[in-house]
């Protein structure tokens, strides 16, 4: 015998589009070259980065913003070669993502269509700064907002223990 209750409608599929890419601030400093220093150094580099979003006036826009902090200094010395700070975001439309999947997706998945034209920047700004094209590694965005959920739990745990 047939089921012959109504069949349920599929939720629509998520949307996302791109509305703006944009460098909202930069900064570089070729240290090595401020100092005076020349010559052969063995680069350590080092990166942070840190990803915020908020919704705009706008239904369904969102802004995005991805903050590197670039530091590189000579191996052998640990002396200053270069720092590079970079603010790069994005708005993005979003439409049919439930309300308690839109956090993550909005500092996963929008972070993960920005960071192709990030390490772009970065490339392109090291080189014209003096230094080889430095060519980000992908950043796993999954893991960062895994990391950041767990460093939360952790310092309230810590601060409900503290009370």
């Amino acid at each position: 015998m047939a089921d012959e209750t109504p069949a349920q409608e599929a939720p629509a599929g998520i949307k996302m589009s791109v509305l703006a890419q944009y460098i909202r601030d930069m900064s570089f400093e070729n240290i090595l070259v401020q100092k005076g220093g020349a010559g052969d150094v063995t680069p350590d580099v080092s990166v942070q980065v840190n990803i915020d979003a908020k919704k705009r006036t706008v239904e369904n826009q969102f802004e995005v913003i991805i903050k590197l902090m670039i530091k590189s200094n000579d191996k052998a010395s640990e002396a200053a070669l270069f720092l590079m700070e970079l603010e790069y975001g994005g708005v993005f439309q979003i439409e049919n993502v439930p309300e308690d999947q839109l956090h993550p997706f909005l500092l996963i998945e929008c972070p993960r269509m920005l960071f192709p034209f990030v390490r772009r920047v970065v490339s392109d700004v090291t080189r014209d700064g003096g230094f080889p094209p430095l060519n980000l590694e992908t950043i796993d965005f999954l893991q960062l907002y895994r990391a950041e959920l767990t460093r939360r739990a952790e310092a309230e745990a810590k601060n409900a223990t503290v009370s």
